[in-house]
């Protein structure tokens, strides 16, 4: 019991912490840039590590491009007040900048508190139905945080990425985030492994989250997660979605 209320203790303080510098929105490391510019300035070298084929043929024709986006409450932009805050919705307008000409159609299928299992659950209903050309799946926080990692986790993930790949669908795994409430149990670690290890073995993308903001906030940027210390703020989802937006452009040039 007093390891529970030290840990508790703990988390708390450092949720009051990240409350304060996300509702000041604390000028960053790189001075008077809002924590979203600042925050893209530590993208540098970082890369989706695979081609997306289906996409990139697709943009390179002018030809439609469905793009959903599977995953939990962080895929539904929770936590951001406002449409159009979630990072696929970012990631869609950055694209289209990016590409004035690109005919982009975005299926957010977030669901809140779902985990792997309940991910791939739906993966027929609300994902291969609208016959995507890419799944951008958003995986592993509620694993680590809430509900425990399966002990067939890597297997089930790695089935279900060769299941959507059999269909014709670019894939990108995006990690967890990190967050005090992602930190805090330890088993991120395991899950970050899982993600990377299936992402490697399937030759698919992995959007690589964590790294990008844990470089970000060891540079001094605050502002990127929520008042609650599980969830991106909104500026921390604007972040995400544009780095995202950039990685699929370049390796579909």
């Amino acid at each position: 019991m007093p390891k529970t209320f030290a840990l508790l203790g703990v988390v708390s303080a450092v949720l009051f912490a990240l409350a304060d510098s996300t509702m000041c929105h604390a000028q960053s490391a790189a001075g008077s840039a809002s924590p979203s510019v600042a925050c893209l300035k530590f993208k540098s070298g970082l890369s989706l590590g695979a081609p997306l084929p289906h996409t990139k043929a697709k943009l390179q024709w002018g030809k439609n491009v469905t793009i959903v986006a599977l995953g939990s409450s962080s895929t539904t932009g929770f936590g951001s007040f406002g449409l159009g805050g979630a990072f696929p919705d970012v990631m869609k307008q950055e694209l289209l900048q990016l590409r004035p000409t690109a005919k982009i159609a975005l299926i957010n299928s977030g669901r809140i508190m779902d985990d792997l299992e309940d991910n791939i659950a739906r993966i027929d209903d609300d994902v291969l139905r609208h016959k995507p050309d890419l799944v951008i799946w958003q995986l592993g926080t509620n694993d680590a945080v809430w509900r425990g990692i399966a002990d067939n986790a890597e297997e089930i993930l790695g089935n279900a990425v060769k299941r959507l790949k059999g269909a014709d669908v670019d894939v990108i795994l995006m990690d967890l985030q990190y967050t005090p409430f992602v930190l805090v149990t330890g088993r991120y670690t395991r899950m970050e492994k899982i993600i990377a290890d299936v992402a490697h073995q399937q030759k698919v993308g992995q959007f690589p989250r964590f790294l990008l903001m844990e470089r970000a906030i060891a540079g001094g940027v605050t502002g990127l997660v929520s008042w609650d210390g599980l969830h991106n703020s909104a500026e921390g989802y604007r972040c995400i979605g544009i780095a995202l937006g950039q990685m699929i452009d370049a390796e579909t040039r």
